[in-house]
């Protein structure tokens, strides 16, 4: 097998995942993310701007504080998955959103700090590349079932 090519049994699993209701569910986690963003850039900019914290931290805050609201509306709503291990589930979204802030993170570095560009456009861009990252994680392994 080359080191380019795909297993036909990853391939599978793709097109068994990306069934019809695929583009609804992306649709419904945009609306819910393009909600996060309120929150994310609220609690970033009360923690950056009016109390001071480090941009990095303030950053993180609103991120962890638009995850739980994104993670409770997903739930319900995108997936509308309502089953009994909520424990388990947010675990696992919790993990992917722990990996998407070490991105977002990452991400602003790049773009603020060497590129320097605004830290709110650059958080922005940050988040839309995140996101594509925070669906696909969610709905093959979060709410994959």
């Amino acid at each position: 097998m080359s080191l380019f090519q795909i297993p036909a049994s990853f391939l599978t699993m793709l097109s068994n995942r990306f069934q019809p209701d695929f583009i609804e569910k992306f649709l419904k986690f945009g609306v819910v993310g393009f909600s996060g963003i309120f929150i994310d850039f609220g609690v970033t900019y009360l923690f950056k701007e009016k109390l001071r914290v480090h941009k990095y931290v303030a950053n993180s805050l609103g991120f962890i504080m638009a995850t739980i609201s994104n993670y409770l509306l997903n739930r319900y709503w995108t997936f509308n998955n309502g089953q009994s291990a909520q424990f388990s589930q947010f675990g696992k979204f919790f993990g992917i959103a722990i990996i998407g802030l070490v991105l977002n993170n990452l991400l602003i570095y790049l773009f603020n700090d060497k590129l320097k560009i605004h830290f709110y456009v650059s958080k922005a861009f940050a988040i839309v590349i995140v996101s594509v990252w925070n669906f696909l994680g969610n709905y093959l392994y979060t709410f994959a079932g």
